[in-house]
């Protein structure tokens, strides 16, 4: 992808190994209002939605997470300023996905400007001239990223995918394995999730992995758990039906298989994180490939095991492929635990997916087995904490 020029006194390109004068003052400013950050958020969309009322609509009646997201998006634009692959990479995620939200181009600039309004009113200690500047650079140079993203993305892609429900188990009765059918084809890579909103909770959308690689019918399959207070997973495990109808945004991820190397995978899910494990088996399986697939499959109880018998059927079916369940009440063993009794992993590709819990211990066990941290791959933690609901 190519990398948007840098503008004057910006940031530099990934790998300089400099912080430039952008950066530290935007971090600066980060680091002083992140104590008020719900403050910071809610001054932002009461200034957004007095200038320009018509905005309101896009966005869902409980704003909670609405201002956990823009803060997230925040810190990631702070963390990575100076390292322009992951800063491009992640501002055309966000452009992409915005679509389906209905933002415009058009609509960034008054953004931008009560963004700057909010993050000066809060941070007093470190807001001049100079700051000011370095944010007005670095929300032009993120904006436009976006508003580019969005504009390639449109020429080959709807903004949503209308989908009906055409199949609803409930394995538990807290998790439903669901299928649906989109309205139209819908690319994506095994390892990759989406978002997904119901008819019941309008503009609130939650994060789903793909439970199968690509299939030839075109449908796609989802694991979804009920949590508490969980608006989107409790009305998709107890009230969705077949017949009903979701929307699904695009769809992101980059836990995916490298299908140039013969490495073998290590892979570890926990709860329905087992979801895009078993796409990534199969996508292996369908390249025809026999490279060694190592699978813990992670549960609390034997009862939370609610896929097993998919992953042994698997199992059965292709002779390089190994699943070991791990039962925490069982054996008294936490899935990293279980991988260090394997072993030796220094020569696998890790692929990590489950409760952010269990993804911040499993990547710390994998690195500790030998796995360096550019061959293990999970979904963002930030968005697992956030759209878990």
């Amino acid at each position: 992808m190519d990398a948007p020029t840098t503008a004057s006194g910006g940031s530099g390109a990934r790998g300089t190994g400099s912080t430039s004068s952008d950066a530290l003052l935007i971090r600066r400013t980060m680091a002083e209002v992140t104590p008020v950050a719900d403050q910071v958020t809610s001054y932002f969309y009461a200034m957004l939605f007095v200038r320009r009322p018509d905005l309101r609509s896009l966005f869902p009646a409980a704003m909670d997470m609405q201002r956990d997201r823009l803060f997230r998006a925040l810190i990631t634009v702070a963390g990575h300023i100076d390292d322009t692959e992951a800063l491009v990479a992640d501002m055309q995620n966000l452009g992409r996905g915005h679509r389906k939200y209905g933002t415009r181009a058009e609509h960034y600039p008054v953004v931008g400007e009560c963004l700057i309004g909010a993050l000066s009113r809060y941070a007093p200690g470190s807001w001049n001239t100079l700051t000011e500047a370095a944010w007005v650079r670095t929300y032009t140079r993120i904006s436009q990223i976006m508003i580019d993203a969005a504009a390639v993305d449109e020429l080959h892609a709807p903004a949503w995918w209308h989908a009906e429900i055409v199949a609803h188990d409930l394995r538990t009765p807290d998790v439903a394995v669901v299928t649906v059918r989109p309205d139209q084809p819908y690319p994506f890579l095994a390892g990759q999730y989406t978002s997904l909103e119901t008819p019941w909770w309008p503009r609130i959308w939650r994060h789903y992995s793909f439970a199968s690689a690509p299939r030839s019918d075109g449908l796609l399959t989802f694991h979804v758990k009920a949590v508490p207070a969980g608006w989107v997973s409790s009305a998709l495990v107890h009230r969705a039906r077949r017949g009903d109808i979701v929307r699904l945004g695009p769809p992101t991820g980059s836990m995916t298989v490298d299908h140039t190397t013969d490495t073998g995978l290590l892979c570890l899910g926990g709860g329905t994180g087992i979801a895009p494990i078993k796409a990534l088996v199969e996508d292996v399986a369908e390249h025809g490939e026999r490279r060694t697939v190592e699978v813990f499959y992670g549960a609390r109880t034997g009862h939370d095991l609610y896929d097993i018998e998919t992953m042994l059927r698997l199992q059965q079916s292709h002779p390089w492929l190994s699943v070991r369940a791990v039962v925490d009440r069982q054996t008294r063993l936490q899935l990293p635990d279980a991988l260090r009794e394997h072993g030796p992993w220094n020569g696998f590709d890790a692929y990590v997916s489950g409760p952010p819990g269990m993804i911040r211990s499993g990547v710390d066990a994998l690195r500790y087995a030998g796995i360096p941290a550019e061959r293990i791959r999970h979904d963002a933690v930030e968005d697992l904490v956030a759209t878990r609901g």
